[in-house]
């Protein structure tokens, strides 16, 4: 055995991997003690700190609760495995993930999730609709794709890279839902909010005539929860306290 073999992946990464790598393991744990994980079939990625395209993915086959900072796979923009991971990768994930890593250089964080609610409002002609204030938080930035069957043909990149343009979340239709930000909390509020705001409106279906608010509510309530949650100050202070979260009930992850 090598000296290279014998070294831990913290001992081979730099001071900057290892931490986008413990945040990344810390948002796979938090999917799945929200009950957002579908196995293994869903995805999230962390660009790697650097000049190099590289970013950082689930090793496919693995449990969300088995996602460790140590064994999460880092891949090119061309689907390659780079050391020091032994894994494979989700080749869904891989089109969906290099293809707005590569057109988006604001994104550091993507999040894709198959959730029953999620998928339910997919799957409605309509979309998400102005019914709660969480919907309104974040429908304003909600950007659609159309099915094209499981992400595996290169030729949907562009489509999905358009259709996203320069919002922050997307309702993939008939599939799920997805979220980008600059920043880890960025993009786990933004799905946190998506997915609160499919589940109530799945629930609220089932009851009387829904009170529908117009575009100018809509963007009011965006522009104020905007305001209030994209200081860097706050961004530190509520990953912190998710990390916390996930010290607490999820330990082992950053190793």
């Amino acid at each position: 055995m090598d000296d290279q073999s014998k070294q831990s992946v913290r001992d081979v990464v730099g001071e900057e991997e290892w931490k986008a790598r413990c945040d990344l393991a810390a948002l796979y744990r938090l999917v799945h003690m929200h009950g957002w994980d579908d196995l293994f079939f869903t995805h999230i990625s962390m660009r790697v700190p650097g000049p190099e395209e590289h970013f950082l993915l689930n090793p496919f086959g693995l449990l969300y609760e088995d996602v460790t900072a140590s064994n999460l796979v880092k891949v090119d923009l061309d689907g390659n495995v780079l050391p020091p991971s032994t894994y494979g990768i989700n080749p869904a994930g891989f089109t969906i993930h290099s293809a707005i890593h590569a057109a988006r250089h604001d994104v550091t964080v993507a999040m894709h999730l198959h959730t029953d609610c999620g998928v339910a409002v997919a799957a409605q002609k309509d979309g998400l609709l102005p019914i709660s204030q969480l919907a309104m938080n974040i429908m304003s930035d909600v950007a659609y794709h159309d099915y094209e069957g499981l992400a595996l043909v290169e030729a949907e990149k562009a489509r999905l890279v358009a259709d996203l343009g320069e919002k922050n979340a997307m309702i993939l239709r008939n599939h799920g839902t997805l979220s980008v930000g600059s920043h880890p909390f960025q993009a786990y509020l933004r799905i946190y909010l998506l997915e609160r705001a499919c589940k109530i409106q799945t629930l609220a279906q089932g009851g009387g005539e829904l009170i529908q608010w117009d575009k100018e509510m809509q963007d009011k309530v965006y522009k104020q929860g905007e305001e209030g949650v994209l200081n860097e100050f706050f961004l530190e202070i509520a990953w912190a306290a998710l990390r916390a979260r996930v010290d607490r009930e999820s330990p082992g992850y950053d190793q």
